[in-house]
């Protein structure tokens, strides 16, 4: 049973050198994380959104590096390493990593378009904090680079991941959803739908199952549900990872598999 928590975090970190030195650079990157901040001010302050600051993209990186290790138990070829973008799994885990990470600070910008914006401020600090903590040569830095960025990119409901390492960091994020954390926007303060559905989920758990994924989403009441179709769902459609996944929902009444559909 693992939950999905800030907790997976710090776990995956420790155990990984090349992230404990990339990690520590980009925490102490003022740029990162004003714009984290700034993505907070636009997102919650200003549009009264749910949080898209510095713990929602630990929550990501986190979980993100949970479900690589689940994919990999079950022996699936990682794209970037069969492409040759990445020559081990360090590189797997960087790209994984930065990308989570710095998936939402095009939202310090505006929230519309947010995953496009957020690619192109990206480049400057991915180089900057890749080449602070690592010593790589430039071809294999760019190659990174470019893999963290497409991932950015595609965490846009709209946007296909071409890698299973995007549909990884496009999966989490959708999984950052309980007591009231819900990826889909709504209001804070207000009594709606979206925060009523957002409100009622109360935790997720990722582990292995009969597909290399197995998401458990608790809920109070099925008004859950509507996060998972408006939210989760899309996601996971356009990961590319949808014949890695199951997903189940369980209440207090019944537990339903409601990903794959039989």
């Amino acid at each position: 049973m693992v939950i999905v928590s800030p907790q997976l975090y710090s776990k995956h970190i420790s155990t990984s050198g090349v992230l404990q030195r990339v990690s520590k650079v980009l925490e102490d990157d003022d740029e990162v994380n004003e714009l984290l901040r700034m993505s907070n001010i636009m997102a919650v302050t200003r549009l009264k959104y749910n949080d898209h600051g510095i713990v929602h993209a630990k929550i990501v990186a986190g979980t993100s590096l949970e479900l690589l290790d689940l994919i990999i138990r079950r022996g699936i070829e990682l794209t970037t390493l069969r492409d040759g973008t990445a020559k081990n799994l360090d590189d797997v885990k960087l790209i994984i990593f930065l990308s989570a990470y710095l998936h939402d600070i095009g939202n310090s910008i505006h929230r519309v378009n947010h995953e496009y914006v957020g690619a192109l401020i990206a480049k400057d600090i991915v180089d900057r904090v890749l080449r602070t903590s690592l010593d790589l040569p430039t071809r294999r830095l760019v190659s990174i680079r470019q893999e963290v960025l497409h991932s950015i990119y595609a965490s846009s409901y709209d946007a296909e991941c071409l890698t299973i390492e995007c549909g990884i960091t496009k999966v989490a994020d959708g999984l950052d959803m309980s007591e009231g954390r819900a990826r889909i926007p709504y209001k804070l303060g207000k009594v709606d739908m979206h925060a009523v559905s957002a409100l009622s989920i109360k935790r997720v758990e990722v582990d292995p199952g009969e597909r290399p994924v197995k998401i458990s989403v608790f809920m109070d009441d099925h008004a859950g549900l509507f996060q998972l179709e408006k939210v989760l769902i899309p996601k996971v459609l356009g990961s590319g990872l949808k014949e890695l996944l199951e997903i189940y929902v369980i209440t207090p009444q019944k537990t339903l598999k409601y990903f794959p559909k039989d």
